[in-house]
């Protein structure tokens, strides 16, 4: 799996296919993590991880978007919900977005949002043993949380395989990043 799948430019998001590619995306970013902690690169692998589930939160805002544009109050929302969260995924409004994919039935995305969150911040700032600018004590911490949010990933990814486009590609990636988890690669 070669990372050549980062540099192919995105589908439109109004696309079928635009969910397929972020979800490629995903696991393509998950498993560069797993290979960079597997290097002892923590914060390369922390930035890695959040990009992975950042790529994954857009797959599922476009998955979900008919259902996210009836919960929100204004044109001005549902504008914004199309023509930014989708396609971008602000960082600022990364837990806002999980809030509302929770309210269409993603039980427990928030949690895992929040995690991602914390380990963009261990990204720049690195471990803290006071935990003044990073969540993480150790290097260590942080690697167990790269680890976990990466699990989370694949079981989410692998709960909609029956509803999106799924093709060889992913799949195989898929298998590459399991393997990569259970110490198979």
């Amino acid at each position: 799996m070669g990372v050549e799948i980062l540099e192919k430019p995105l589908p439109k998001p109004t696309s079928e296919d635009y969910i397929s590619a972020r979800l490629l995306e995903a696991l393509t970013e998950a498993n560069l993590a797993l290979e960079f902690l597997s290097k002892g690169l923590v914060r390369n692998a922390a930035g890695k991880a959040f990009q992975a589930w950042r790529a994954f939160l857009a797959s599922l805002l476009r998955l979900e978007l008919d259902r996210l544009l009836k919960i929100v109050k204004s044109d001005e929302e549902r504008r914004w919900l199309m023509d930014r969260a989708v396609p971008r995924v602000p960082t600022g409004r990364m837990k806002a977005l999980s809030q509302m994919l929770e309210m269409v039935g993603y039980s427990g995305i928030s949690s895992a949002t929040d995690k991602a969150l914390n380990l963009h911040d261990y990204q720049y700032n690195g471990p803290d043993p006071d935990m003044a600018v990073s969540k993480y004590r150790s290097r260590g911490e942080a690697a167990v949380d790269v680890k976990l949010l990466v699990r989370e990933l694949v079981r989410r990814v692998e709960e909609l395989k029956p509803r999106v486009k799924w093709g060889i590609e992913l799949e195989n990636t898929l298998k590459t990043v399991v393997g990569a988890l259970d110490g198979k690669q």
